[in-house]
């Protein structure tokens, strides 16, 4: 309580207006929040077509048709009154709730913030009503003669509260958030009944974004929203404990990703958080997926109204369960059992088209043919060719280089921007490197010295010593023991730091292809790109819209080849679009660049010729940090000798 000199200070009622906007707050905290209530009201109503459209991020517009039972025009009022609702008649209801909103405040609350219009037509009567609110000031109810069923048009959201509006994200990101409710919505009624499923429309201005059929099941829509690559990799569940049943979609554990935003979990209907259920969902992956990455589902959970508590959370998105560990168990145990039936075994398969393959036949002749041109030309080097003893039937990964001297480990000075030059103690080089003296000149044509690895030197250069197992590691005999190397985790790393260097100076090479290809991007995905159009096409993406969700790449990076040019990216917009907050260029950059280096780098699977593990092993100098990949994987591993020795109990 304040105090002045005057005395204490008067308690009184704040005005209606004031009382409006504060409860707001709690309930429309974006356009997003908006969309959710107004759907919300739709589903209820019994609908079976719902057709949404929005204006620049919902910040202008969102509207909301449906042709459910509507609102009588005595009620319109009411309708827009706090705390006042046809879903709910006393306290003692509050433990069966199956409706989707039930409080009441949903239109009263965007209504205080908002240029509202609701316009309803119940089923069987001659006319029915239209009332406006504009900042919580309510008009007359009108006669309305409109098509049967309910229509919310919300205009310039907190026009009235310019803080609020202020604090809202761009036009961008605030379409990102309405394309989630929509999702989140879309996948919540599969779980309903055929003939309960409403069909959804839903444009972003002009454009269609989606249209689903009501009659759609779990795997087709995932399968529109999130890609048919998705979709081919999902194992159904259906498992029951007690009154309890889930059911749903759980993804291979070779599509995990590095967020949570593919874990959709519902509960009766109704999207929600739940710290216990998500860690059901990690816990069943556990020792499937790499630390710190998350798997994807799609998960229903029905659960008898009286066992859970939905009215914890003003936008319901968090409930409290009755027996959460029963529900966790079953969660956990489902998944996992699940899991455990499917042959989750890597296994190498060749595909019908081999990316790395040369792009000429591979012939047996007396001489050894010349590799494939390697996706980053750094400077002349020459290896000396190794005839194939036809134990190897695999080409050669990397080519035939002559040697340069002193290849420089980074550009010359340039006129680089300073928030783009690589800080103290980076992976990458100064820009001014160090001029390295040669004692003679047998020394002149040796590559100027990088960073040592551990026993980074082999002891001996004859490629009978260096052995690649399981097609993904090579051993190596060093001063100091046996050197493992993964094949793809050096490889990516030296790929990335070339990537780096030469996007600094400006000069990162990119292929123009002749006719374009033809890539399906979501609602959300698409976004992300007009966001970022331009940092991308910096990295070699030259894309445009082709019609529909359809975007025509023109352009790639050259350092992919002949890689699949779609997968990266996809790829790359995933990493936009799974951020809590949209990355700043230089983060969308820089992450940009690590998926590149890893799509252009060999795989673990692939099958090297000696000449190409030798070649691998001498790429280390042209790396300034080899100890891990981009994404922060060891590159290699040492034994050392001493405890070879020791384990064979030598010493």
């Amino acid at each position: 309580m304040s105090q002045s000199t005057s005395g204490p200070a008067r308690i009184r009622p704040l005005d209606p207006v004031t009382v409006s906007q504060i409860a707001a707050g709690e309930v429309v905290e974006r356009p997003a929040s908006v969309l959710r209530e107004l759907l919300d009201n739709a589903l209820d109503s019994g609908a079976s077509r719902i057709g949404i459209e929005v204006e620049q991020g919902g910040i202008d517009r969102i509207l909301v048709v449906d042709n459910g039972s509507g609102i009588l025009p005595d009620d319109l009022p009411l309708a827009l009154a706090s705390h006042a609702t046809s879903k709910l008649q006393n306290a003692g209801e509050l433990e069966h709730i199956t409706s989707m909103g039930f409080r009441g405040e949903a239109l009263a609350s965007i209504a205080s913030v908002s240029r509202l219009s609701l316009e309803s037509h119940p089923p069987g009567k001659e006319v029915g009503g239209r009332i406006r609110c504009e900042g919580g000031q309510v008009s007359p109810v009108e006669p309305w003669a409109g098509s049967t069923g309910t229509r919310v048009e919300v205009r310039h959201l907190f026009y009235n509260a310019p803080v609020r509006r202020r604090f809202l994200k761009s036009q961008a990101a605030e379409m990102a958030q309405l394309n989630e409710v929509f999702n989140r919505f879309a996948l919540a009624i599969a779980a309903l009944p055929d003939n309960k499923r409403p069909h959804l429309s839903y444009k972003n201005g002009k454009k269609t974004l989606h249209e689903i059929p009501g009659d759609l099941p779990l795997l087709d829509r995932v399968s529109k929203l999130f890609g048919q690559e998705v979709a081919n990799q999902l194992h159904a569940v259906d498992a029951k404990r007690g009154p309890a049943r889930l059911t749903g979609l759980i993804a291979d554990p070779s599509i995990e990703r590095a967020t949570a935003r593919m874990q959709y979990l519902f509960l009766n209907g109704r999207f929600l958080k739940d710290r216990s259920l998500t860690h059901a969902v990690q816990e069943a992956y556990r020792g499937l997926i790499m630390v710190g990455r998350q798997p994807v589902v799609f998960l229903h959970l029905e659960i008898p109204p009286e066992e859970v508590d939905v009215n914890v959370h003003p936008a319901k998105a968090e409930v409290r369960f009755r027996d959460a560990s029963a529900v966790h168990h079953l969660v956990f145990r489902s998944l996992r059992d699940r899991l455990d039936r499917e042959n989750l075994t890597s296994r190498l398969t060749l595909p019908k088209h081999n990316p790395f393959a040369p792009a000429t036949p591979f012939t047996l002749t007396a001489a050894p043919q010349p590799a494939p041109k390697l996706p980053f030309p750094e400077g002349p080097r020459t290896f000396t060719a190794i005839p194939n003893t036809g134990t190897q039937s695999a080409s050669s990964l990397f080519p035939t280089i002559e040697h340069q001297k002193n290849p420089p480990l980074t550009p010359q000075p340039s006129t680089i921007p300073p928030t783009h030059q690589a800080p103290p103690h980076s992976s990458a080089a100064p820009a001014n490197p160090p001029e390295i003296h040669r004692e003679n000149s047998a020394q002149a044509h040796e590559p100027a010295p990088a960073p040592r690895l551990p026993s980074q030197t082999i002891a001996n250069s004859d490629t009978s010593q260096i052995l690649q197992i399981y097609n993904t590691f090579l051993l190596a005999e060093t001063e100091d023991g046996l050197l493992v190397i993964d094949q793809h985790a050096l490889h990516e790393r030296v790929l990335y730091e070339q990537i780096k260097r030469r996007l600094l100076t400006g000069s990162l090479p990119t292929q123009r292809l002749l006719l374009p290809e033809l890539v399906e991007l979501s609602a959300e995905q698409a976004g992300a790109v007009e966001q970022y159009k331009d940092a991308l096409l910096e990295l070699g993406f030259d894309l445009a819209p082709f019609g529909g969700p359809t975007w025509a790449i023109h352009s790639y990076p050259a350092i992919l080849e002949k890689k699949p040019i779609a997968p990266c990216l996809l790829s790359a917009v995933q990493q936009i679009t799974s951020k809590s907050q949209p990355p700043s260029r230089e983060q969308l950059l820089q992450e940009v660049m690590s998926l590149m280096a890893c799509h252009a780098a060999v795989r673990a699977g692939d099958r090297l010729t000696p000449e190409s593990m030798e070649a691998l092993l001498e790429m280390r100098h042209l790396a300034r940090d080899t100890h891990h990949c981009p994404h922060g994987r060891p590159t290699a591993l040492v034994f050392s000798k001493q405890e070879l020795e020791r384990q064979f109990g030598r010493i």
